[in-house]
């Protein structure tokens, strides 16, 4: 009889190893997604604030410049270089009102992130826009 527990606590012990390294398992592959989410938002964010910086620096630019394209070409280049696929546009709105428009690819564009509202900048892309006057 002592034979017959012994086996029975062996084989009783191995389940409850086997559904410990699951529960480990899930565990951990819930933690590795969470992080994955986390290190894609934060990429995104940093493009995001990058880009209001350029947008932001543009305006400022024409304001206080009679010639903008100059201007416009620099923040082309530094956008290209800085911004997957980034580009910059001043768009005249009319009565005086521009749109400095900084656009870029976005790896994948997220539940709460709504792809740019600016017309003919594509699909796929993300912009940051900013109205001012001269």
């Amino acid at each position: 009889m002592t034979r017959s527990l012994r086996r029975g606590g062996r084989g009783d012990s191995l389940i409850e190893v086997l559904i410990a390294m699951s529960l480990t398992a899930i565990t951990a592959l819930g933690i590795i997604g969470s992080q994955l989410w986390l290190a894609r938002n934060e990429r995104s964010l940093m493009a995001r604030e990058l880009a209001t910086s350029i947008a932001d620096s543009v305006a400022e630019g024409i304001r206080h410049d009679a010639d903008r394209d100059p201007l416009v070409t620099q923040w082309r280049t530094r956008a290209a270089a800085l911004l997957p696929d980034g580009d910059v546009d001043v768009l005249d709105r009319g009565d005086g009102l521009r749109i400095a428009v900084v656009k870029w690819r976005a790896q994948a564009l997220s539940d709460g992130q709504a792809a740019c509202a600016e017309p003919g900048v594509g699909a796929n892309l993300a912009c940051v826009t900013v109205a001012f006057a001269r």
